[in-house]
């Protein structure tokens, strides 16, 4: 279901983004980097973190850290990444296919300045083996993402 509802959701809001499918694993940052040929910072991670009652869905570069004074002062709040089995229940992607398409629940969505400093990224498409190709901008317009800066980047780390 999870690449399913990303192909649904790509073929009403973006039917030109083509999905990519590999025949091995791209679930971590490094195994995504590799099988694409790109920086690790150029892969889209995507974490969901419950600050008090609610839960958001954090877009970022894949080489960025998480603040937590940051994220505390930006959402209000204590960040608590979720578990693998509360993020599958809440978007309906697996941990490492995790992305802001198709989600099984609506959530807020946040995109990292982070993810500013590249042409083009690439965030999962749902499974741990799928991803997509676009812009950072084009990405937070397609899921109505607000810009945060809630992490540090390796140079700043």
């Amino acid at each position: 279901m999870s690449l399913a509802s990303v192909r649904t959701f790509l073929a009403e809001k973006a039917p030109d983004i083509e999905i990519l499918e590999f025949e091995t694993s791209t679930a971590t940052v490094a195994l995504a980097a590799e099988a694409h040929g790109v920086a690790p910072g150029q892969i889209a991670k995507t974490l969901v973190f419950r600050i008090g009652e609610r839960q958001v869905l954090v877009v970022a570069s894949g080489d960025a850290r998480f603040d937590n004074r940051k994220m505390r002062d930006t959402f209000a709040g204590k960040a608590k990444m979720l578990d693998a089995e509360t993020v599958l229940a809440l978007t309906g992607h697996p941990v490492g296919g995790v992305c802001p398409f198709g989600l099984a629940s609506p959530l807020p969505v946040y995109c990292d300045a982070s993810l500013k400093a590249y042409d083009e990224v690439l965030p999962a498409a749902g499974e741990v083996n799928s991803a997509v190709r676009l812009t950072p901008t084009r990405l937070a317009d397609l899921v109505d993402a607000e810009w945060v800066d809630v992490c540090k980047t390796p140079e700043v780390a």
